[in-house]
């Protein structure tokens, strides 16, 4: 497949305003009394991610389980439906009978390393199938309890295990992938080498997510080159989009294959997603 220029893509997600005070959040949480109860049990170093917890899970209020690892992982909700409405763009149903089937994907989507389920939640809001992947057992019954909050655990298959073990055995039209960084230090390092990533480097994880598809969606850090980026996969178009939340650049996305051929030249902005 001929390889295509590189697109970048900006997205402004509008959530809770980063000016919000001290005073503000306090009056929010002490407006519920659970929240602020499970707050105080919350440690000190995580505080900042549990003030942005409805950013992470609208519906994290009803039951929603996370631990430190997924505090510091999960991608915003606003952020993960819309790398999920793009993938699905890939095989869209076209025989869609009511406007809200519009854009559902009859695919299946490999998510390798789902971690406490923001990402899979919302791929199979999106899409028919899902399988999802972690090699902590405990984050991924964290996983299949937040996807039964969100109703779409019945279209989710969970495995225990490592996925660069997995991968020759695995089938599917898409891969996302977003392997573990080491922790907020990342965001020390001016520019993050790509190569430094624990256990394996992005182009080994991304050698074998090839092994299953073509089509592949890569979540790195925002200090990372995108051009580094795009050099993983030379054989193949490469698309890659900034995720902003709050007006702040959290991460970077490359949509490598088909994927690439959806990306948007222009920034745009993302509606807020609707609080259930």
């Amino acid at each position: 497949m001929a390889r295509s220029g590189r697109r970048k893509r900006k997205q402004q997600a509008q959530a809770e305003p980063e000016s919000m005070d001290k005073r503000q959040r306090a009056d929010q949480d002490s407006a519920d009394p659970s929240a602020a109860s499970q707050k105080h049990h919350i440690p000190k170093h995580l505080q900042k991610y549990w003030r942005q917890r409805h950013n992470y899970f609208w519906k994290f209020d009803e039951g929603i389980q996370i631990d430190e690892e997924g505090w510091y992982s999960v991608t915003p909700e606003i952020v993960a439906e819309d790398t999920a409405a793009r993938i699905a763009q890939l095989h869209n149903d076209k025989r869609a009978q009511t406007q809200d089937d519009m854009g559902f994907g009859r695919i299946c989507v490999v998510d390798a390393f789902c971690g406490v389920g923001g990402n899979t939640i919302k791929f199979a809001t999106w899409c028919e199938h899902v399988i999802a992947i972690d090699i902590d057992r405990d984050r991924l019954e964290m996983a299949r309890h937040n996807a039964r909050i969100y109703g779409v655990e019945d279209r989710i298959e969970f495995i225990h295990g490592d996925f660069y073990q997995l991968a020759p055995g695995l089938a599917a039209d898409v891969v996302f992938l977003s392997p573990p960084w080491g922790g907020p230090e990342y965001i020390g390092s001016e520019v993050f080498d790509l190569d430094s990533l624990p256990v394996h480097t992005a182009r080994e994880w991304l050698d074998r997510a090839r092994m299953v598809s073509e089509n592949i969606a890569c979540f790195m850090p925002r200090n990372c080159d995108p051009r580094q980026l795009a050099d993983l996969y030379p054989e193949a178009p490469c698309d890659v989009e900034l995720n902003y939340t709050n007006g702040r650049l959290k991460a970077i996305t490359a949509y490598y294959g088909d994927l690439a051929l959806f990306g948007s030249s222009e920034p745009r902005e993302l509606a807020p997603l609707d609080n259930p």
